[in-house]
This record gives structure tokens, sequence and C-alpha cells, in this order.
């Protein structure tokens, strides 16, 4: 079975964050040693199989994902965390690191996806890692489907204290403002509570995990069963949910690029200064957020119509404009082209216009920028 193992390995604390340049140094260093493995021993004498990894690398450390194939998730786990610790050990510049997490990640779609394919609400999930999960989780009664009180308010806590991660954006943000001059002519408040707004900001927090993780799973099922994901037989998570006009173009190169501007982009909403949105895949992907924040509300019983009102009123903030949306329409295909539309300022949709930083002012990270691939070039007209 192929899992992939999430590793979050921290720079030491008190530590300076990573600059650019050691942010560099430090995806060769670990991707010297991690390319060097064909097979990790696990437990009982156990060989573990290595697939593949992608490594991300942020001011405060890094996020390693290792494709294994693995007997059982527990195995999986044990050895990957095993391997990383001795890389970190035996790398001097890397010898005080910890690792903060090294684990399986699963999200609550997974089980649906598997009781909506079998036949019948009773039928297990054709993923045998979230049938390990479940029997690692299994309670001694009978399940039931509904989450009851105690896992929703531990949920409420849980995403009202994530929501403080967010450095980026207040709740202002959100529509709820403490400042009474802040107030209407008419007198009126903040737009929703200070609760639902705390809940908005959590869920999209929550959301940056769920959406990583997806998108790094995606990549590994496109490398094992490409070349894209218009003729692959597999089952994407978020390559899904892109505009389909481009299906053909999503090639294992393209999510790579993708990743990274998630990466990117995610990390810069818990930083002090997130700017603006860079590129249209950064509108994309915050797009794919929102909607992963909104069902993680609903998921848990906490989207009501203020927690709602939260998430749209960030949307209104964080977007320049829908532009993109456009590239879900089929008929608007080609209309930041048309002279007659020029006078609305459409940026380029085209898709390798994606990765183009709107302007000088904007981030995008030069792996994700970089477009001399002949993957990503448009067909050539004929003749």
């Amino acid at each position: 079975m192929t899992y992939v193992v999430t590793v979050d390995a921290e720079v030491p604390e008190g530590a300076p964050e990573l600059d650019a340049l050691q942010r560099e140094g430090v995806i060769n260093l670990l991707g010297k040693h991690l390319d060097q493995l064909d097979a990790i021993e696990g437990p009982d004498d156990l060989e573990v199989d290595v697939l593949d990894r992608v490594i991300a690398v942020h001011p405060g450390g890094a996020i390693v994902k290792v494709f294994v194939d693995a007997p059982a998730l527990e195995f999986a786990e044990e050895a990957v965390h095993a391997v990383m610790t001795d890389i970190l050990e035996r790398t001097e510049l890397l010898a005080d690191w910890t690792i903060a997490r090294c684990e399986v990640e699963l999200h609550e779609g997974i089980a649906q996806q598997g009781l909506d394919a079998a036949d019948g609400p009773d039928a297990p999930p054709s993923d045998l890692a979230e049938r390990a999960r479940r029997h690692l989780e299994a309670p001694a009664g009978p399940v039931s489907g509904k989450l009851d009180e105690a896992e929703v308010e531990a949920m409420r806590s849980k995403l009202r204290a994530m929501g403080t991660q967010l450095h980026a954006f207040s709740l202002d943000s959100f529509g709820y403002t403490e400042d009474k001059e802040d107030e209407d002519e008419e007198g009126y408040g903040p737009l929703v509570t200070q609760e639902a707004a705390e809940i908005a900001a959590g869920a999209l927090v929550y959301g940056i995990h769920l959406l990583v993780d997806e998108l790094f799973a995606d990549l590994g099922r496109l490398a094992n069963g490409g070349p894209n994901v218009a003729e692959s037989d597999e089952v994407f998570m978020v390559l899904d949910s892109l505009p389909e006009r481009y299906v053909l173009k999503y090639d294992v190169l393209f999510v790579r690029r993708l990743v990274t501007t998630a990466v990117c982009m995610t990390a810069r909403l818990t930083q002090p200064h997130f700017g603006q949105l860079s590129c249209v895949a950064e509108e994309l992907l915050m797009r794919l957020l929102l909607i992963q924040a909104e069902v993680t509300a609903d998921l848990y019983g906490l989207l009501d119509d203020e927690v709602r009102q939260a998430l749209e009123f960030f949307a209104d903030g964080v977007y320049e404009d829908m532009d993109h949306e456009w590239l879900y329409d089929p008929s608007a295909d080609g209309i930041d082209e048309d002279p007659a539309f020029a006078h609305m300022g459409i940026a380029p949709m085209g898709i390798n216009d994606w990765f183009k930083p709107f302007n000088e002012g904007r981030f995008v990270h030069v792996y994700a920028a970089d477009d001399d691939s002949d993957a990503n070039a448009e067909p050539a007209a004929e003749e």
C-alpha cells in the first residue's frame, strides 16, 4: 500500500528564521539524503520502499512528504520517522532541528468518498489507509454518523484557537471589530460576532493543512498514474476542482509548480504581511482554500449564517477582482483576449500565465514562475 508520510521539521527554538538562500540549502541537503534511499528498514526488519519525496522549506523549518510502499500505516510512519531523525542527526547544519510531526494525514472527505463508491453505508472504504485509521480509532460501541455535542464543541474551541495563527489578517477582515468608531451613521456595529469571525479564521487555517496535504497526495497519485489528469484513472481531491478546460495540461510538472505556489501563499497567510494575491494560480488556490474552510465548518455543524458571512467578507477583501471565475465558464474561453472586453482589464487567463506575477511587486516562487519547460508550452498553431 502506498502512503504519503508528512514530516514537519522545525528549526531550534529561538533560532533566526531561514532566509531564501538558507531555504534553498536545506532543500538541497534533505534532497541529497532522501534521493539516496531506495528502501528503509522498518519495524520487525520489514523493508519499506521509498517511491518519491517532495520538500517544501519555509522560514521556520521544512515540510517533507515521503511516498512509501509499506504493509501498514504504522510501519510507514515509524520507518520515515527513523530515517528523517537519522538524516537530521547526521547533517551538521540540521543537527539541532526537531521533528514536530511525522504521520499519514487523512481528512474527513476520504471516508465519505469511500461510502459513496460502495454498495451501502456499512461498506468499508476502498482506501486501505482509511480502513487502518478506523480500526485504530474505532470505539467499542456502534458508530453513529452524527457528531455528538462534545465533538462539535471541541472543534469549535480548536478552530477559535487556530484562528490566531492567521497573523496576516485580523478579525476585522472577517467582519468583526471592537472599534466603536467603525460603526456607521445608523449605529450598526460589527457584521458578525467575534466567535463567528474566529471560527471562520480557524477554518481557513485548518483548510491550509487539508489543501496542502491533498495537493501532495494528488501529486503522488498523478506521478503513479499520469501522464495528466485527463488521461489518468485516479480520483484527485484537488486537481479535479481546477478549471476543466486545461485538464490535459495538469501534468506532474504543473502540479509541482502548483504545490510550490500553495506552500508559499499559505505561508504568507501566517506571516505578519500577506500583501496581495500574486498570480492567477494563487487566486484559484485561494478559491479552493475558502471551499475547504466552508466544508470544514459545515462538517462539524459550525457553518451558520454568520460564519458563512464572515468567510464571504474575507473573500471580498482578499480578492481584487473575480476574473478567475471566468475560467470555470466554458462560454468565456478567450474573454481575456477578446478586444470587445478590453475595457474590463481582465488579466491574461491562459494556463501559461497562471504563475506569472500580476506586477513587479508580487512574489511568485522562482520554481513555479519558471515556464521554460516544454511541458508548459502552449501547442503551436497548425499552419
